[in-house]
C-alpha cells in the first residue's frame, strides 16, 4: 500500500501573536510574514521578529517579498533569519537565482495562473526555485500580487509532470481545500485571505478548520508515494 498523501500547509499573511498560535497549534507546516507594504498583511520587521521568534523551532518560517533586490533581501534574511523566501512579484528566473544567493535561502516563487498557457512559465523556474507556487493571476486593476482570494481552475494542473511537486495557492478555504488537494494533488498548499474575516484579520477558527480539512485530504486519498517536505 502506498503512503498517505499529506500536503504541506502554509498559512501566510499571519500578523499577530493571537492567529500565528491558532496556526501553530493547529500543526501549520509553514507560516508566511508578508513585506509587501501595500497588502492589507503587510507587517513591520520589528512585528516579524516577534512573531518569528514564537515560531521559530515549532514551523517553517517563510518571508514574503516582492520585486525586492537582491541587497534588501540578504538584510532581511541576516535581520529575521526566515527559513525560506517568497518571491511573489515579476521576478524573472535570473532574478530568483541571484535572490537565492544573496539571501542564501531556499525560495518558492509564485506564478500566476488563469489559463493553461500560464503554465508555460513553470519550466523556467524548475532547477532556479526550490518550489514552484500556483497562485490565480490577480485582477488586471489590484495593488498588490496574490490570488485576491479567487480560485483558478485547477483541472489545469491535470498536465503537469506527477512528479513535480508544487505548491496550490489561490482561493483556498476550509470549505474546498479537500476538493482542491483530490483535484490538483499539489506538494503543499497555501492559504491566507480563506481564513480572514475581513482583508488582513486572521480568524482562529478558521486556520483551525482550514488545517483539519487539508489534513482530511491524507485519509480520503492514499494514491501518492510520497510525503511532501
Amino acid at each position: 500500500m502506498s503512503a498517505p498523501f499529506t500536503p504541506v500547509i502554509k498559512i501566510c499573511g499571519l500578523s499577530t501573536p493571537e492567529t500565528l498560535e491558532a496556526a501553530l497549534g493547529a500543526g501549520a507546516d509553514m507560516i508566511g510574514l508578508n513585506f509587501h507594504p501595500r497588502s492589507p498583511r503587510f507587517v513591520t520587521l520589528e512585528r516579524a521578529r516577534e512573531l518569528a521568534t514564537m515560531a521559530r523551532g515549532r514551523t517553517g518560517i517563510v518571508a514574503l517579498i516582492v520585486d525586492w533586490d537582491e541587497r534588501r533581501a540578504a538584510e532581511l534574511s541576516e535581520a529575521l533569519k526566515p527559513d525560506w523566501l517568497q518571491l511573489h512579484g515579476s521576478e524573472t528566473p535570473e532574478q530568483t537565482a541571484a535572490l537565492r544567493r544573496a539571501a542564501g535561502l531556499p525560495v518558492m516563487k509564485a506564478l500566476g495562473i488563469a489559463e493553461a498557457r500560464d503554465l508555460d512559465a513553470v519550466a523556467a523556474y524548475r532547477g532556479v526555485a526550490d518550489r514552484i507556487l500556483l497562485d490565480a493571476k490577480p485582477p488586471k486593476d489590484a495593488a498588490y500580487p496574490g490570488g485576491h482570494g479567487r480560485p483558478f481552475d485547477w483541472t489545469l494542473l491535470a498536465d503537469l509532470d506527477p512528479g513535480f511537486p508544487f505548491m496550490l495557492s489561490g482561493g483556498l478555504d476550509p470549505a474546498n481545500v479537500t476538493e482542491a488537494i483530490r483535484i490538483a494533488r499539489p506538494a503543499a498548499v497555501d492559504v491566507s485571505s480563506g481564513v480572514e474575516s475581513a482583508p488582513g484579520v486572521k480568524d482562529p477558527r478558521r486556520i483551525v478548520e482550514f488545517i483539519a480539512a487539508a489534513r482530511k485530504a491524507a485519509a480520503l486519498d492514499r494514491r501518492a508515494p510520497y510525503r511532501a517536505r
